[in-house]
Parts: C-alpha cells; sequence; structure tokens
C-alpha cells in the first residue's frame, strides 16, 4: 500500500488554501464596500435628515387642474440639503405672504404665476425672491409695489393655462411668468405622477415634429437615429434614480461643491444630471415637440391677458449649471446656455408678451452655483437674493412701462407744478 508523502500532503494543503483564498478576499472586499457604502449612507442620514412633506401635508390633487394649495393651511418641511421651512398656504391656496383679495389703493400688484423656483421651495418666505423683490421695485420705481405670488409645485404651461382664471381674478397691473427648463420638459404635466424625472423615452419619437426651416423628422428616423443613446440613457437613469435617492449622494456632493472648483462642479453635474441635456446647441425631436406645445400654451395665455387688458411678462430663470456656465463664459461646442432661452423669448414675443434677459447677468456673478442646493438644484436663500435683484434691475429697465426706474417721482413731481 502506498503512503502519501509529505511534499505531496503540502502541495494539496497550499492548493486548498489558495482556493479558500479566491473566496474569502473577494468576499472581504465585498465586506469592505458594504461597510463603507453603509458608514457613508448613515453619516449621509445623521447629518442631513428629512422631515414633513409639503405635498402630502400642505396640498392636495385636483384632477382637473392640477396639485393645489390646501386653503389656511400650514405645515413644515426639512429636505435633506435644506433647514426647516414653514409653508403657509392662504385662504385661497397660495403661499402669497397676504390673504387673497383687492389690492390697496394707489398699489401697483404683481401676479406671478410659476413651479417650484416661485415658489421658493425649501426656502424661507421672507428670503424667496417673491417676498424680495417688492421692496426692491418700491425702491427703484418710488411707488407701492406688492406681489401676490400663485406659483406652486409642478405648475406647468399647461397648469398656468388652466388656472389663469385665478390670475386674472387677484386684479394685477402685471403677471409675471417664471420659467425655466423643467417647465419646458414638462409642459403637459397635470399630475404629479406625469413628471418626467429622467431622459425622454422612446414614446418622445411618436410624433413627428419641424424644426424652424426644417424637415419634419419621422418615427422610424427618430428611432432607429437615437436607440442606442436611448439604451445607454436608460442605463445611466436607472444608476442615477438609484443614487439620487440616497443621503451618500448629498454628504458626497456638499464635500465636493465646498473642496472642489467650478469646473469640478460642471464635471460632476454632467455626469449625473440630465439637465445639461436640455441645454444643447441643437434641439433633439423630443424638445422641438415640447417648445411647439409651449408656443400653443403660451398663445392661450398671452390671448386671455390680452384681451383682460394685463400685460404677460416671462423670463427664464437657469439652474445651477446653466449660470456657472454663463459665468465661467465657455462651454462645449454641443452645449448652448442660451439656446433654449432664445426660443422662449421668440415665443412669448411672437404672440405679445414681453421678454425679460436675465441670462446675461449671470455673466457678472461670480460662482453663481453657490446660490443652488448642490443635488437638489433650486436656489437658496443667496440664490434668491440675485435672482431679486437680476429681476428688479429687468422689470425697471422700461420693458414694462409702469416700473421704469424712477417714473413714479418724475410723474408726482410733474402734477406739483
Amino acid at each position: 500500500m502506498t503512503q502519501t508523502s509529505s511534499g505531496e500532503r503540502g502541495i494539496e494543503g497550499e492548493a486548498r488554501l489558495r482556493r479558500r483564498d479566491w473566496l474569502l478576499l473577494p468576499l472581504l472586499s465585498l465586506l469592505t464596500i458594504v461597510f463603507l457604502a453603509g458608514g457613508t449612507e448613515l453619516a449621509g442620514r445623521l447629518i442631513f435628515p428629512i422631515s414633513g412633506n409639503i405635498k402630502q401635508d400642505c396640498m392636495f390633487v385636483d384632477l382637473s387642474t392640477g396639485l393645489r394649495g390646501i386653503p389656511n393651511s400650514e405645515c413644515r418641511e426639512k429636505e435633506a440639503e435644506s433647514q426647516p421651512v414653514e409653508y403657509r398656504f392662504n385662504g385661497c391656496g397660495h403661499r402669497a405672504g397676504m390673504e387673497c383679495g383687492p389690492k390697496a389703493p394707489g398699489t401697483y400688484r404683481i401676479a406671478m404665476a410659476g413651479t417650484s423656483f416661485a415658489l421658493g421651495l425649501g426656502v424661507a418666505r421672507e428670503k424667496t425672491f417673491a417676498a424680495l423683490l417688492p421692496a426692491e421695485l418700491s425702491r427703484r420705481t418710488g411707488r407701492k409695489v406688492e406681489l401676490y405670488n400663485e406659483g406652486l409645485l409642478l405648475e406647468s404651461p399647461r397648469v398656468v393655462a388652466l388656472r389663469f382664471d385665478e390670475l386674472l381674478a387677484a386684479r394685477p397691473d402685471m403677471i409675471l411668468w417664471i420659467l425655466s427648463y423643467w417647465d419646458i420638459k414638462n409642459v403637459s404635466l397635470l399630475l404629479p405622477t406625469d413628471e418626467i424625472t429622467g431622459d425622454e423615452s422612446p414614446q418622445a419619437f411618436e410624433q413627428g415634429v419641424v424644426a424652424p426651416g426644417g424637415s419634419a423628422v419621422s418615427l422610424a428616423e427618430g428611432w432607429f437615429r437615437e436607440k442606442e443613446e436611448l439604451v445607454a440613457k436608460r442605463i445611466l437613469d436607472t444608476a442615477r434614480g438609484r443614487w439620487h435617492r440616497t443621503r451618500s449622494d448629498v454628504l458626497l456632493n456638499h464635500l465636493m461643491a465646498e473642496c472642489g472648483s467650478q469646473s469640478q462642479y460642471l464635471k460632476r453635474w454632467n455626469i449625473w444630471h440630465d439637465d445639461l441635456g436640455y441645454l444643447g446647441a441643437e434641439p433633439g425631436p423630443a424638445r422641438l415637440r415640447h417648445l411647439q406645445e409651449f408656443d400653443s400654451y403660451a398663445a392661450a395665455i398671452e390671448a386671455r391677458a390680452r384681451s383682460s387688458g394685463v400685460p404677460i411678462v416671462a423670463v427664464y430663470l437657469p439652474k445651477g449649471p446653466q449660470a456657472a456656465l454663463i459665468s465661467r463664459g465657455e462651454w462645449p461646442p454641443e452645449i448652448d446656455p442660451y439656446r433654449l432661452d432664445d426660443e422662449l423669448r421668440c415665443i412669448i414675443v411672437s404672440h405679445g408678451g414681453v421678454y425679460l434677459d436675465v441670462l446675461q447677468e449671470f455673466r457678472l456673478v461670480a460662482n453663481p452655483e453657490r446660490g443652488y442646493l448642490p443635488v437638489d438644484g433650486h436656489p437658496n436663500a443667496d440664490g434668491h437674493a440675485t435672482i431679486a435683484k437680476l429681476l428688479a434691475q429687468a422689470l425697471t429697465s422700461g420693458a414694462v412701462p409702469g416700473l421704469r426706474s424712477g417714473a413714479q417721482p418724475r410723474a408726482a413731481l410733474e402734477q406739483g407744478r
């Protein structure tokens, strides 16, 4: 009978150790990753807690006109990046800072429409541009100016058109319509479940659209041209959506925002967010279709305003990345931070409205991205203060006759002669 030599036993032992190492090393690596990820998420939850929900506590869904504010309601919400904020809605369901009703004699009233930028999401009302703008306009014009804010969450152009009678019911001297890229991406949104949170699906190419001076883009042409990109975008959307639901995302982005440069901020945003996709130098089929829909809503809104004798003044406000690109003064050739603004201006002006240009002024603002929440993307208190100054400057530059800078003191002087 043969016996196994000690050398052979050693070889077999080493083989077993190698097989065990192949199992243990990946397991240890996986456990390390889980530990680090779990620790980061736990730290993020401790540093950036969340409480309250404005949609559930202060709002309700009206199937005919979308998300509404509950009249005479109050609630508090703390989003991951913001301080706890109190929201108070008046008897008409608006965060206006005043009760709905007739204006005081001699007051120039602005009624404001728009979505979360106009509402002042995540910012105390007294620090929003809706609250800061009237005082600045009064100072510049010498007359009493007030702003009645009807902006609400998810108030798309379609919803603004549906609720236009409410804007007129405020008896304004002017209607200020706040726009952002979200309004074009979700131009026909009515219910919260309709919101587009990722890139456009293949359904975006179901209708042929025509670019100005171009030819129709058919379903087949649009789909086959984009299908490879759509697959990649779907994968990126899934990863992006899951990542954005973590507090680790908030924690790491805030660390990089505090320590990184403007170029690093833009690079990070371009990878993980789809905002810059709506700032392309050449609009894709989905954007063209959405602009056509916006044109129809704008035409209806401005026709109603014209028949009521109330001027419509529209303005496009950027998010942090777009503001940073303009301030930086350089961008990739496939990006044009002014293109969407120009497209909206052409539509508004073509129907007789007034369009304010504030994007150009961001060239003079150093690091404007610091006025926005790094992950959420909404303006913080500093951003609202900047927006208020830019809006006051644009509104008193002569575009709106009743708000010309210094017009009221001169008129009073002439009456006294």
